[in-house]
């Protein structure tokens, strides 16, 4: 049985701001020159004062955590951010032939890992639902060639309000959804397509099992610790209150090491860096368990390969936005590092990439797709790999025939 976690990034994202300025002031940053006019005090942005001041200074993680996910105010959980009227759009609210690939692709690896009874597909951080929508219907499409597969979606979302939307995109209507807010399972369904419909907060409560695992856009979100070298070595980057603003937060340095520089490679070169212990430990739960019960990970994100710096941003009406001005407003967000992705697999199983995802796409037969969507008669008859000895769909060449 091939075990595989497989990673698909690129540069989708050209414009990017630093956050972390080149005015020094004793030992902080600041964060820049916004008026106070705009930086409207926000319900989040007291809590956080109101935080530091009892506390002390916090991370760049610990304050990604509190504005994205903080469970009375977070950003990602009471609101619909996805789409024109959001803040950002992703991949799959654009073109159905994203999603319609990757379904592709899982039963292209389904098929080459010897076509097991049964298979659970679990994505972390849905959206609304719409990617997993069109893989289902891919699904559905191949039904002959899945029809002997038991089949169960499994969604890890965090966000009550994507919750609700995801389930107005999958869910039978006719068969009523189960729903308690106390259970490791949340909600419970059956699709349209008549398959078992799970969610969860926490991938930990996923059944063990056969499984693919999908995360579009999930990683990027994790919470980041931020360090800058200095004279004195690797210095941490902390949130505080500016003493001199009121109601304005700005960044400062820890005056000695932080724990978290643990994560920093021994013979780092850069200046800068972003690490996410939080990614981690979801690489290594996912390389686990595929190593003990078989399937593959697709990672599909902004990321790098260990050359970035600073990339941490905030983005609000599709525009970029400062990350400590209206904090609870903006979405946040960093570039994966996969070169940290690949360490956290710790050899449990095989990992490809990163490549772009223009590339893995193409390869994947995208322009086929295109013409069949725009009238075209062309036919894929079949397809082999040109240029690995250890073929896996999307992440070498295919050659039609």
């Amino acid at each position: 049985m091939r075990a595989v976690v497989s990673s698909c990034a690129g540069p989708l994202c050209a414009a990017a701001r630093s956050v972390i300025p080149s005015i020094w002031r004793g030992k902080y940053f600041s964060s820049g020159n916004e008026p106070a006019e705009n930086n409207p005090v926000t319900p989040m942005l007291r809590h956080l004062m109101y935080k530091i001041k009892s506390t002390g200074p916090i991370t760049v993680a610990e304050y990604m955590k509190e504005v994205l996910t903080n469970p009375a105010k977070g950003y990602y959980v009471y609101r619909d951010m996805l789409g024109e009227k959001g803040d950002f759009i992703t991949s799959p609210e654009i073109s159905q032939i994203f999603g319609e690939l990757l379904g592709i692709w899982f039963i292209s690896e389904w098929m080459a890992t010897g076509r097991s009874v049964a298979f659970q597909l679990v994505e972390l951080g849905p959206g609304r639902g719409t990617l997993v929508g069109d893989i289902l219907r891919v699904f559905s499409q191949l039904g002959s060639v899945l029809k002997n597969c038991d089949i169960s979606i499994h969604l890890v979302e965090v966000s009550q309000k994507l919750s609700e939307i995801q389930a107005l995109t999958l869910i039978e209507e006719k068969v009523p959804l189960e729903q308690n807010a106390g259970s490791p399972v949340y909600m419970k369904g059956v699709t349209k397509s008549g398959i078992p419909i799970f969610w969860y907060r926490d991938l930990q409560d996923v059944p063990k099992g056969y499984s693919f695992y999908l995360a579009h856009e999930f990683f990027d979100v994790l919470p980041v610790h931020k360090f800058q070298k200095t004279p004195q070595g690797w210095r941490e980057v902390f949130v505080d209150v500016d003493p001199e603003v009121s109601d304005k937060l700005r960044f400062v340095l820890a005056p000695c090491a932080t724990p978290a520089a643990a994560f920093i490679q021994h013979d780092e070169t850069r200046d800068h860096v972003e690490v996410c212990p939080d990614a981690g430990v979801i690489i290594q739960e996912l390389s686990q368990r595929i190593a003990l019960t078989g399937g593959a990970a697709l990672i599909a994100d902004y990321g790098h390969d260990g050359t970035k710096t600073d990339t941490f941003r905030g983005f609000c009406g599709h525009k970029l936005h400062d990350v400590l001005i209206a904090p609870g407003t903006a979405d946040l967000t960093a570039d994966v590092d996969f070169s940290y992705l690949r360490r956290m697999a710790q050899g449990k199983v095989a990992s490809l990439g990163p490549i772009k995802q223009q590339t893995f796409f193409k390869n994947m037969g995208i322009d086929v797709r295109l013409k069949r969507l725009h009238g075209g008669r062309h036919q894929m008859n079949a397809c082999q790999s040109k240029t690995s000895a250890f073929p896996v769909a999307g992440f070498s060449e295919l050659a039609w025939q």
